[in-house]
Parts: C-alpha cells; structure tokens; sequence
C-alpha cells in the first residue's frame, strides 16, 4: 500500500503543470494570477452579452424584451452547466492536492459524461416548447419573437454544456490561460456574427441565436482538440477508460447539484423579477430589467474571475489539509474584490448616462433612458456587498459543502431578494424602483449571512489544524 502511494506521487510530480504548482503554492499568489486571466475572459464575455442586447435593441423594444423572457431558460442552462462545473473544479481540485491523478482524470471523465446526458435530455423539450414556456413566463404579445429566439439558441444545449464543463476542469487544474483564450475566440467570433446574421442576413433576433449556437461550437472543437489531439493538459479526459464510480459521482453531485440549483434560483429571481416588473410597469420594465442586468454582470466580472478561481484554490488547499491557506485566500480575495466592487459602484453612477445610450440609441427604445438610468444608479449600491456574499460560497464549494452555499443562496435569492422586491414593489407601492432596492437589501441581507457562516466555518478548520 505504501508503495503505491509513493508510485502515485512519482506519477503525480511528473505530470505537474505550471498550473497545479501554482494552485498548491501562495494562495494569494494564485489567487492574482489565477485571477487575471479568468477577468479578461469574463470582460469578454460580458462585452459579447452586452453587444448582443445592444444589436437586438436596434431592432426595437419588442426584440429586446423577447429576449429578455428567454435568458431566465437560457440562464437554466448555464446555471446547470456551470453548477456540474463547480463540482468538477471542486473535486478535481482536492484530488490535486492530495496528490490523486487518477482521482482528478476520473472526476474530470465523469462530469463531462454526466454533462452530456443531461444536454441530450433537454434539447428536444426546450426547442419544441420554448413558446409555450415564455407565455407562461409573461411574454404575451412578444411570445412569438421569444420562440424565434430560443428555438435556436436551445439547439446548442449539447456545445453550452461540453464548453462550460471544459472550462471548469481547466481551472481546477490552475490553467485558467488556456480557459481565457476559448471564453475570449467564443465571445470575439459571435461580437463579429451578430451584426452579420441580424441585419446583414435579415435574419433578426433569429441572427442573435444562430451566432451565439455558431460560436459555442467552434470553440467546444477546439476544447476536443486540446484534451483529445493535443493531450497537453495536466487532467487527461479518457471515456474509453472511464470506470463508473458511485462515490465519484457522488463527490461530483455533491457539489454541482446544490450548486446547480444556486443557478437555478438566481434564473428563478429574475423569472419573479419580470413578474411583478410586468405587473407594476408592463413589459418595457422587463426590457430594461433584463437589459440593464447584462450591464451588472459585466461589472461584477472581475469579481466572478475572483471567485471561479477561488473555488479551485480552496479546493487545493482544503484537500492538502492546509487550512490557513484557505483562510488567508478567502480575507485576500474579499480585501481585492470589495475594492473593485466600489470601484466599479462609482464609475456606474457617473457613466449611467452615457452607458444607457448604449440601449436606447434606435428611435424605437429611446422612450426607455429614464428608466435605464435609473436602474443603473440603483444598482450602484448592490456592487460593494457581493464580494464578501460570492467568496463565502466559493469557500463552501471549493471544499465540497454545496449544501450550505445552496443554502445560503436560497435564504439570500428567495427568502430576500423575492420578498423584498414583492413588498417594495407592489404591496408598498414603489413600483419598479422597489423592486430594484429589494434586489439591493436582500443582497446585503445575504451576504451577510453568508460571510458570517464562511469565517466560523473556516475559523474551525484552522484550529483543527492547529491541534494536529
């Protein structure tokens, strides 16, 4: 037995990447560069969803809010995708700092497989039935154009997830490089299709869909090519080899299905959001709920860097038994990410202005500037409360306890946010700034929570270590 633990280390020292030394070394050193990286691929990400919003407004009010109705579907997607991948980055990230190849090409085998199945399961009913469920999300006299556009977006179901599973499992092996330059060609070449396909091809918000499906694509052949042709990852992905392990699968879910359903929720908020928006101030709120939202996720991007990082850190950390590094890595990443956030707050509210133009530049959505400014100034208040919120749960996944970051996550989105806006928006009267400011005081509510949880839930591993 001995001597195979030490076979295993031999073969785990010489696969190490540049990448693993780095997730095993300074957690704060990692965290930067771990970071930097993953920032740049979300900017453009974020730069690619605001330019879509900013292609579709040109078409006019009625486009823009179709949209709007399908991205709460569409955020389901992603949020599975990305919940499977947390538990990936989770559990291939310990198995990396246990010293485990095996561990973390066996974790890594098996959340692509689970990814894919459930891709194929969803495709069919999402595609045939996307007009139906965007009338039951409200959309009304806008249905048809939401089915228009999610008929062919859900035809991508199987790429959306293959790529975002492969990004996870780039990341817990600390190779987040590799993960920007695919998050950044995907974002690039669909910037680039959109004006062709909607306006040069006339194919309308149809044109949106196609190139979103189009760039998805390209980018998941690539991602075969590096793990499959190339095999110059740290993290070898094998199907042919994979041996079906209950407990892997359950280490996996055990993280990704709390986290998937964290991503649920946040779909589901935006769902009630667009609810009580259409109830106190018809679809046009919805338009610049969902709208202005694209430009909250892209201020919060180097904050999501931070955290997709963090959870590969902790996770590192956590599995090598080194406690106090993931204590200094969840202070240092809330120090940084708290700064940016007010960074980011002040910037808003002087730009809102100029940034609404960005929505409302056509004849046909001009109408809706006052309210775009005056959701973005709102909004400027959510910023320097999510980090402490973000990092706390990166900490929960990172060491393989979903369950308490689900929960936080529903106390925070649901028993919050919803009510808050519920009662400010409609019972109280505020109309659509209520909703907004119940989005900002449940945020803070939770958050607080949250970091409350994370720091005696860390405060304990420490001296656990310190008694060893």
């Amino acid at each position: 037995m001995e001597e195979e633990e030490k076979t295993s280390t031999r073969a785990f020292e010489e696969d190490i990447t540049r990448g693993v030394s780095l997730l095993r070394g300074d957690p704060k050193t990692a965290i930067r560069k771990l970071s930097g990286p993953m920032i740049v691929a979300m900017l453009l990400l974020a730069v690619y969803n605001l330019a879509d919003a900013i292609w579709v407004a040109g078409l006019g009010a009625d486009e823009l809010a179709a949209v709007g109705f399908v991205m709460p579907v569409f955020m389901v997607l992603i949020g599975l995708s990305n919940g499977l991948g947390a538990g990936a980055t989770s559990v291939v990230s310990r198995r990396i700092g246990a010293r485990d190849k095996d561990g973390a090409d066996s974790a890594a085998s098996h959340a692509i497989l689970i990814g894919l199945a459930i891709a194929l399961v969803l495709t069919l009913p999402l595609t045939l039935n996307i007009r139906t469920i965007a009338e039951v999300l409200g959309a009304g006299s806008v249905a048809g154009l939401a089915a228009e556009y999610g008929s062919i977006v859900f035809l991508g179901t199987i790429f959306i997830f293959f790529v975002q599973i492969s990004y996870a499992i780039l990341r817990s092996e600390g190779d987040t490089t590799r993960t920007m330059y695919a998050m950044g060609a995907s974002s690039v070449l669909n910037i680039v299709l959109d004006p062709i396909l909607i306006y040069g091809a006339g194919m309308g918000v149809a044109g949106a869909a196609a190139a979103t499906v189009i760039s998805v694509a390209t980018v998941s052949v690539v991602i075969y090519y590096w793990f499959n042709i190339k095999k110059d990852t740290f993290v070898t992905l094998s199907l042919r080899k994979l041996k079906p392990s209950r407990r892997v699968l359950s280490d996996i879910l055990g993280v990704g299905l709390p986290a998937s359903i964290e991503y649920l929720l946040m779909s589901l908020i935006v769902i009630i959001n667009n609810i009580i928006l259409v109830a106190v101030a018809g679809t046009d709120a919805v338009a610049v709920y969902t709208s202005g939202w694209r430009i909250v996720m892209f201020a919060v991007v180097p904050l999501i860097g931070i955290g997709t990082s963090l959870v590969a850190v902790a996770g590192a950390a956590y599995g090598a038994r080194e406690y106090r590094k993931l204590e200094t890595a969840h202070r240092y990443s809330i120090r940084i990410g708290t700064g940016i956030a007010i960074l980011t707050g002040i910037v808003t509210w002087i730009g809102a202005p100029w940034i609404t133009m960005m929505f409302t530049y056509s004849p046909e959505s001009a109408h809706l500037a006052a309210q775009f400014i005056i959701f973005f100034q709102t909004m400027c208040l959510f910023y320097p409360f999510v980090p402490a919120g973000m990092f706390s749960s990166s900490v929960f996944q990172g060491t393989g306890h979903g369950l308490t970051s689900l929960f936080i996550t529903v106390l925070r989105n649901l028993l919050l946010i919803a009510v808050l806006a519920y009662l400010l928006g409609v019972v109280m009267g505020f109309g659509e700034i209520g909703v907004y400011f119940g989005i900002v005081t449940g945020n803070i509510a939770g958050t607080l929570v949250g970091y409350i949880w994370a720091r005696f839930f860390i405060s304990r591993l420490v001296a656990t270590e310190a008694s060893i």
